[in-house]
């Protein structure tokens, strides 16, 4: 079975793709899975992700995880955790996210209409991993791509795929927040767990952890994996 690894990081996130991409790079080659740059090898193009329509075809799985990322070093192989006819995802429409992510759903929903049953079920496109099977899901919805075409910013690939995940009935499975740890997860609603205790923690939006401070977003990483590894 062919396996991939994919990223995107541009010049302009080299201040912490410096600190990431050798992490990333390590488990790939850990997993026994190739590793791909998307910028790399694509360049700066809208929604980076439509292109597992295409890497579908040579790979049988891919497994994508931004470049804002740190893989924990208890992290479980994500090959062996989720089969191969399954999406594994992590929602993001719960707690301080859920009525945006929810009113977000809605939205989409009532301009493509259908997904009668959608009513939740938000994903961060900055981890999952999917299979050939899964390929359709990075089309565009009736000609359209939700964020550009409709002038939606704000989340708009993460509800496009929410979307076609929905729509086209694949099986899926929440992984929950320790493979894809966002400050969102930090928050008290979901009792506060520390970061260090998941397998993946993302930086995402800055970074936003209680304990950041006046650092970068660049130097909390580098300071989190000198905790982790020992060095940066």
């Amino acid at each position: 079975m062919k396996l991939l690894m994919a990223t995107y990081s541009s010049i302009d996130r080299i201040d912490y793709s410096q600190y990431t991409l050798p992490i990333l790079k390590k488990y790939a080659k850990k997993w026994e899975a190739e590793f791909m740059n998307l910028y790399t090898s694509y360049g700066r193009v809208p929604y980076h992700h439509m292109r597992f329509h295409e890497l579908l075809n040579e790979y049988d799985r891919i497994v994508y995880i931004d470049s804002d990322v740190i893989i924990n070093k208890i992290c479980p192989n994500i090959f062996e955790t989720v089969p191969y006819d399954t999406v594994g995802l992590v929602f993001e429409d719960k707690g301080s996210r859920l009525k945006n992510r929810r009113a977000q759903i809605a939205h989409i929903k009532n301009i493509f209409g259908g997904n009668e049953n959608w009513i939740s079920g938000y994903f961060n496109a900055g981890m999952f991993i999917i299979s050939r099977p899964h390929r359709e899901i990075f089309t565009k919805i009736n000609g359209k791509l939700w964020g550009i075409d409709f002038k939606v910013r704000e989340g708009a690939d993460q509800a496009h795929f929410s979307y076609q995940l929905a729509k086209q009935g694949h099986k899926y499975i929440d992984l929950g927040y320790r493979w894809n740890h966002m400050s969102m997860f930090s928050e008290p609603w979901n009792d506060s767990p520390s970061r260090f205790d998941s397998y993946i923690i993302h930086y995402a939006g800055g970074g936003r952890f209680s304990d950041k401070g006046k650092r970068s977003r660049a130097q909390l990483i580098k300071d989190d994996i000198i905790r982790i590894c020992g060095e940066a």
